[in-house]
């Protein structure tokens, strides 16, 4: 006997199988009518957000962010270059996009700390995410023992510092079967750049 959050699961492991064709593209055209990053009421996928530290009570929020896919520019080079040397786009940024979309959320409400974000979402030009923000000065966050500890300055504005899951996943502190985190700590240039 499968329990709801279960067949919520299986549903969102191929939305492209699970939803109809027209029903997937139809979700997508919803999420693209929306801004880039824009408060929601309840999560898209609730099995995901609970089992990343969501619940339903008071301070604690969900925000869908918008990235777009593909390489990056590099501002224009003012000395002179020969064309080989001048490589101006394609460049791959040095953050994932789940990462690029939590700072961006955390620089729209300041007052919140990201606690943990998911997938829900893509097309040919962006990705979507939902971010889990827990208001650090609400006071049933502060008498929540269990979440109470984002309240300590040591937590402030951890997103930025790559505290959350996406941030250690691109920082290489995440261990794996197949990497050893020995030379990932304390961090990747500590190491002299042998982490990844």
């Amino acid at each position: 006997m499968k329990s709801m959050y279960q067949y919520i699961r299986d549903i969102w492991k191929n939305p492209k199988k699970s939803l109809t064709r027209e029903g997937y593209r139809d979700y997508l055209v919803t999420l693209r009518a929306q801004p880039a990053i824009i408060r929601v009421e309840k999560p898209t996928r609730l099995d995901r957000a609970r089992s990343l530290g969501y619940k339903a009570k008071q301070g604690y929020f969900i925000v869908r962010s918008r990235v777009p896919k593909g390489s990056r520019k590099r501002p224009r080079i003012k000395g002179g270059r020969r064309p080989k040397r001048y490589i101006h786009t394609g460049i791959a940024p040095g953050k994932s996009k789940q990462r690029t979309a939590e700072e961006r959320a955390a620089r729209r409400y300041p007052n919140a700390e990201v606690l943990n974000s998911y997938w829900i979402g893509e097309d040919g030009k962006y990705t979507w995410y939902e971010l889990i923000l827990v208001d650090r000065s609400h006071p049933v966050i502060k008498a929540d023992r269990k979440i109470n500890w984002i309240t300590r300055p040591a937590h402030r504005n951890r997103v930025h510092r790559g505290l959350t899951s996406a941030g250690k996943k691109g920082r290489g502190l995440v261990r794996g079967t197949r990497t050893k985190t020995v030379k990932h700590r304390p961090s990747i240039r500590a190491g002299q750049r042998r982490g990844k």
